[in-house]
Formats: structure tokens, sequence, C-alpha cells
């Protein structure tokens, strides 16, 4: 390798003149308590319009303020948190636009995912599809809402491998948790007919019915959909009283 004359620097772009430059390495800690907090937050534990407030979650999570304050931040940047001048953090509440723009998306690419499991499906996909409709009925059976929201995502998000197109299924993971945000309030509600949709989507992917398969799973879509509307729509009413 020939050196550079004396006298002349670097090139501007060369890694020597950048050797100072370097990449912050993920903290640990940091990502825990984003993933700590957001999860609460999707479960409802910290409901939305819910003051947060640095000391009690950081002593919560046996944490310092300092990485809890960072966790906040990009909370916000992602759309769970606001931070409000002089008032603090709160749990964003969504609205009821930002919700049908989300489960509109959701109801298009669950349809598709559905159509290609049906084309994809294998004996085995069929068996796993099968194993976890029985966990979701017997989640019915303890009216356990953490465990019916579980269910429920656990087998949409095995429709969604089983279809082999890996886009898609990153595309549904990338919406999953608002998913859930807004499903929890309504797993009871919903609870029996959605394992009922989730009985007749299975069979339809175990027959190699695409076209049923894709009809069933967006009526699902939407009646889960028009649940949610129906019961924000009571809770409207009676904040503007």
């Amino acid at each position: 390798m020939t050196s550079l004359p004396s006298g002349r620097r670097a090139p501007r772009g060369s890694l020597s003149a950048a050797a100072t430059r370097r990449v912050e390495r993920p903290a640990p800690l940091r990502q825990a308590v984003y993933d700590a907090l957001l999860e609460l937050i999707v479960n409802r534990t910290l409901a939305p319009g819910q003051h947060l407030v640095e000391a009690e979650l950081a002593e919560y999570l046996g944490v310092s303020r300092q990485p809890v304050r960072e966790a906040l931040q990009r909370l916000q940047t992602d759309g769970w948190v606001d931070l409000r001048p002089a008032q603090g953090a709160f749990v964003h509440t969504p609205t009821e636009e930002e919700a049908d723009q989300l489960l509109a998306v959701r109801s298009v690419l669950e349809t598709y995912s559905a159509k290609l499991a049906a084309e994809h499906a294998t004996a085995a996909d069929v068996k796993l599809l099968r194993k976890l409709q029985k966990a979701g009925e017997e989640a019915l059976g303890t009216a356990n809402v953490e465990r019916l929201v579980k269910a429920n995502a656990d087998l949409h998000a095995a429709v969604a491998a089983i279809g082999r197109n890996k886009v898609l299924s990153e595309m549904i993971g990338l919406v999953d948790r608002r998913v859930r945000w807004y499903y929890t309030p309504i797993a009871r509600p919903r609870s029996r007919d959605s394992w009922n949709e989730h009985a007749e989507l299975v069979t339809a992917i175990a027959d190699g019915d695409a076209e049923r398969a894709g009809e069933v799973m967006h009526r699902h879509a939407e009646q889960t959909r028009q649940t949610y509307h129906d019961r924000k729509a009571p809770e409207s009413s009676t904040e503007s009283d």
C-alpha cells in the first residue's frame, strides 16, 4: 500500500479520516426498559391517557430515571406516548381515524396472507393451526384477556408464516403490537365469535380453498374493526356529556 506524500491529508471520504467516528452500540438496559414500557401500554396496564411519572416507572422497573426518560422519548417518536410541555408524558390515546386506518390495513394484509396460507399449508402446518385453535378455545373458558389476546396473536402470526411470504409476514408483524393494543379491550366481547371464525378459517386453509380462506379472514378482520368502533362510540358519547 502506497503511503501519502508528506504534508498531504487523507481524502475526506477515507476510513482514516473517519477513524474517530464510532457506531453507538445498543444499550441492553435502554432496550429492555423500552420493551417493558411498550408491553405495559399494549396490554393496557398503562391505559390510554394515563400520566406517566418517570420516578414511579423507574421504581416499578427497578432502574434509574435516565433509561426511563430515554424510553419515553423513543415511545413518543413511535407514537405510543405524548410528551406535553410543562405537563409531562401521557400514554397516547388513539383517535378513531388512527384505529380505522390501522385495522383497514390489517384487513388487507391478512386477507392476502390467508389466501397464501391455503395455497401453501402442509399437513404439519394444519396440525399447528388446529393446536393454536384449541389453545384459543381453552382460553375462552378462562375469560383471561391476556391469554385470549396472546392466543389470537399466535394464530394470526402462524397463518402469516404459513403463507411463505417473508415480506408480507414482516409487514403484518409491524402492525401486530398496535393490533393487540386495539384488540385487548374487545377481546372478551369478540371472543366466542372470533374463535368460531378462526375455526372456519383453519378449515378453509386445511381444504386448500384460497378464496374461501380469504373471504373468512376478510369478514373476521372487518368484524373486529366494527366491534372496536361500536365499543368506542359509547365511550365517546360519555366523554362528551
